[in-house]
C-alpha cells in the first residue's frame, strides 16, 4: 500500500513513523517539519485540561501512547509533572474532586511542600495540586526523531512542496502539486489550519477557530523550575537546555482570542509575569514566537475518513495527542482498529 502523508509536523510525523513499518509511505510538507503550529508549541502533555470526560479519557491514553514510544524512540520528553494552582477556591475544589472522580493521579500540597519541590518560587501558593504523570517536550526536535526513525524505516520526505489539491471526488487517489500529480492508495490530511482548504476540494466542510498563541522563550538560565508551573498568571517552565518557556496568555490551553497586540508588549508583559514568579532570575527574552493553533470548531479533535482513500487528522494540543493519534491513525488506515476511542472524533458526513 502506498500512503501520502501530508503535513510534517508532530502528528504527520507520528503517523508516518506508525505506517512505515508497514506501508510505503511518502510525507510531503510545504515547508520545512514542524515549521507551522507544533514548532512554536509550549510542548506539555497533559490530562489535567480537557473538555469533557471523553475527551479527558484520550488525553490518558495519549499519554501513556508517549510513554510506550518513549520505550523505543528517545523521545526527549521531560516527564516533570506539573503543579497546578490557576484556580482558588471552589474551582480549585472543582478541578481536584472532578481528576480524583475520573480516577486521575493528583496530590495536594501545601505551601511547605511546595516550597520544597520549587525553592526559587517567591510566594508558594497556600495549596496547590500535583499532576504526577505529565510532561513536556520540544515539540520540532521530537518531530524530527519521529520523521527520522520513519525514513529509517523506508519513508520518504518530500520538503518545500505546497500540495494545491487532492486528486478525485468520490474517492481520493492522490494529490496535486506544483511539481505534479502524486498518486496514492491512500492519502492523509495531517495539515493543520490548512486543512479546510485542501476539503474545499471535495466538498467537504471543516471550520476552524483562529486561534492564534504567542511563546515567549528566554536566554538560557541555570536550572530554576522543576516542574511545568501553573498558576493564575500563566504557565511556565523550564526546558532541558535553560530556556524560560511561557505562553504569551494566561490559560493557553482555553485562550479564545482572535488576535493579540504587537509582539514586542506582550514579551514585557510576560516578563513581568515571570518576575512574579522568580524575582531573583536575571530573566531577558531572546524569542517571541506567533502560531497559529489548528482548533476545530467545537474544540475537539476530527480524527477520520471523509471519503475513501482519505483520512483526516486535526488537533489542537496535537503535542499531548500525536503518539496516541499515530498508532490509532496506522490501525485505520491498514484496517486494523477496532477501538472505540476515536469515535466522538469522527468527521461529520457532509451531506
Amino acid at each position: 500500500m502506498k500512503v501520502l502523508v501530508i503535513g510534517a509536523g508532530i502528528i504527520g510525523a507520528a503517523i508516518a513513523h506508525r505506517l512505515a513499518p508497514h506501508a510505503r509511505v511518502t510525507v510531503i510538507e510545504a515547508v520545512t517539519p514542524a515549521a507551522a503550529a507544533s514548532g512554536k508549541s509550549f510542548g506539555w502533555i497533559n490530562a489535567s485540561y480537557y473538555q469533557n470526560d471523553d475527551h479527558h479519557r484520550l488525553r490518558v491514553q495519549a499519554i501513556a501512547a508517549w510513554r510506550r514510544l518513549d520505550a523505543t524512540l528517545r523521545t526527549g520528553i521531560q516527564w516533570t509533572g506539573t503543579l497546578w494552582w490557576e484556580e482558588t477556591g471552589p474551582a480549585f475544589e472543582a478541578t481536584h474532586d472532578a481528576l480524583r472522580d475520573l480516577g486521575y493521579p493528583t496530590r495536594l500540597i501545601d505551601a511547605d511542600e511546595f516550597e520544597r519541590l520549587e525553592p526559587n518560587i517567591a510566594t508558594p501558593p497556600d495549596r496547590a495540586l500535583q499532576f504526577p504523570t505529565e510532561g513536556a517536550v520540544d515539540a520540532a526536535a521530537l518531530t524530527d526523531r519521529l520523521l527520522t526513525a520513519a525514513m529509517g524505516q523506508g519513508a520518504q520526505l518530500i520538503l518545500g512542496t505546497p500540495v494545491t489539491g487532492l486528486i478525485g471526488t468520490s474517492r481520493i487517489t492522490g494529490v496535486r502539486t506544483d511539481q505534479g500529480p502524486i498518486h496514492a492508495d491512500h492519502t492523509i490530511l495531517a495539515t493543520g489550519t490548512a486543512t479546510p482548504g485542501l476539503l474545499c476540494d471535495v466538498g467537504y466542510d471543516l471550520p476552524l477557530l483562529r486561534r492564534p498563541g504567542v511563546l515567549l522563550r528566554s536566554e538560557p538560565l541555570p536550572p530554576l523550575i522543576n516542574h511545568i508551573l501553573v498558576g493564575p498568571d500563566g504557565e511556565i517552565r523550564q526546558d532541558a537546555t535553560g530556556h524560560i518557556l511561557a505562553p504569551a496568555s494566561a490559560s493557553h490551553q482555553s485562550d479564545d482570542a482572535e488576535t493579540v497586540p504587537a509582539l514586542s508588549d506582550l514579551a514585557e508583559a510576560t516578563l513581568h509575569r515571570i518576575r512574579t514568579l522568580l524575582p531573583e532570575a536575571d530573566l531577558r527574552w531572546s524569542r517571541m514566537t506567533l502560531g497559529q493553533r489548528p482548533v476545530p470548531e467545537q474544540g475537539l479533535p476530527v480524527v477520520g475518513d471523509v471519503r475513501p482513500g482519505l483520512t483526516v487528522a486535526v488537533m489542537h494540543s496535537g503535542v499531548t495527542l500525536a503518539a496516541l493519534i499515530g498508532e490509532r491513525v496506522a490501525a485505520d488506515v491498514l484496517g486494523r482498529d477496532d477501538s472505540p476511542l476515536l469515535q466522538p472524533y469522527r468527521p461529520v458526513p457532509s451531506v
